[in-house]
């Protein structure tokens, strides 16, 4: 359905109302809740701990949040908006950002409150997802009374632009054909036929796999992928107070120091926490399991899919299976986000011993993942 053209003059009108009743923090800023933010990120600042520790200034919006009971006391305002584009063909949302101002520190003992308004709402524009409005929501915090911060979110409500009928990404100039590629198993199905060594089905032609997202490369993480692009796992390492650091970060959280080196990971780790993925299903994610090497999963159970490998079928049915998500914390004693592999992703446990290698994505891009040890499942 084509969008329907708003006036604009209507949806200021919006603009100032509430999103909810003035609301109060359902906890005092409190010295576990900053505890297990900090081990949560690995953030071991020395002001954030002893008889005068402040909050971390990024845990603001923390202390408004209403927990899994949430807050009853929303006002109709931004529905009501939301409704109003829904109705004109703006069904779709995306988050875009998010800016936070932090005015005074806050401290164990502070009672927060806080309220919520429409700050703005913007004329519609034109982006690559579609035409919609970006609406800004502005939320004031206060500590005892006096102001502390300023959260403002902003999300952009969209008609989505028709999208032209999928065909293969990549263009075949870029495809690699060499030897090295050739000669990669045929695991997945998403390399041209004479690269693969069998005639695909006209099926998985129709279908081809989705790439994984491109990683963002930028001065300050570029040594970390060049790393990986070695197979070598590279931790930053402080040389002012030579505390390690993951992820990659232009300064020390514990000194401020800007100098560092790198140091090499064994590879070797355990499952801190972890998460499986459900929903929503994205086959880009579950590409074969299949390590850098070409050497191919390790055995698993009879019949089960290993977290990471694509169900039998799911890529011709464009569904996806869970995967496993680990928190891993490496021998080292940082922490990294990457896949579990080795494992049917319903057997992960906390505590399991995990083995670093890199997986072949696509003919452009390897990653860190961790396969389980061999009696780990157990």
């Amino acid at each position: 359905m084509n969008p329907v053209r708003l006036a604009y003059e209507q949806l200021k009108t919006y603009e100032g109302r509430a999103t909810s009743a003035p609301g109060v923090g359902k906890d005092l800023v409190n010295e576990p809740m900053i505890r297990h933010w900090c081990e949560a990120v690995g953030d071991t600042n020395p002001a954030y701990q002893g008889s005068d520790a402040v909050a971390p200034p990024t845990m603001l919006q923390a202390w408004t949040m209403g927990g899994l009971s949430g807050h009853a006391d929303r006002s109709g305002a931004y529905d009501e908006l939301s409704g109003l584009l829904d109705s004109a063909g703006y069904t779709s949302i995306v988050a875009t950002d998010c800016e936070q101002e932090y005015l005074r520190p806050l401290r164990p003992g502070d009672r927060i409150t806080f309220d919520s308004v429409i700050e703005s709402v913007s004329e519609c524009k034109t982006t690559k997802l579609g035409v919609g409005h970006f609406i800004t929501t502005r939320m004031d915090i206060r500590a005892d009374g006096e102001p502390a911060g300023t959260h403002r979110f902003r999300v952009l409500k969209y008609a989505p632009a028709a999208r032209l009928p999928k065909t293969d990404e990549r263009p075949s100039e870029t495809v690699d054909r060499s030897s090295k590629t050739a000669e990669r198993p045929p695991e997945t199905d998403e390399r041209p036929p004479e690269t693969v060594g069998q005639p695909q089905s006209s099926q998985s032609s129709q279908h081809p796999r989705p790439r994984r997202p491109r990683p963002v490369i930028n001065r300050d993480n570029a040594g970390f992928w060049e790393g990986v692009r070695g197979h070598r796992l590279l931790i930053q390492r402080c040389t002012g107070c030579r505390t390690l650091r993951f992820p990659w970060l232009p300064g020390c959280n514990t000194c401020g120091s800007p100098e560092w080196d790198t140091v090499e990971a064994s590879g070797a780790g355990t499952v801190f926490s972890y998460v499986v993925m459900h929903h929503p299903p994205f086959p880009a994610f579950t590409v074969a399991d299949t390590p850098a090497d070409g050497a191919g999963p390790d055995a698993t159970a009879p019949g089960a899919t290993a977290p990471g490998a694509t169900a039998p079928g799911a890529a011709d049915s464009g569904t996806a299976s869970p995967y496993a998500v680990g928190l891993i914390e490496l021998a080292e004693g940082v922490r990294m986000v990457s896949n579990i592999v080795g494992v049917p992703y319903d057997k992960v446990r906390i505590g399991m011993p995990v083995r670093l290698e890199f997986l072949c994505a696509d003919e452009e891009l390897e990653l860190p993942v961790f396969r389980v040890a061999e009696g780990g499942e157990g």
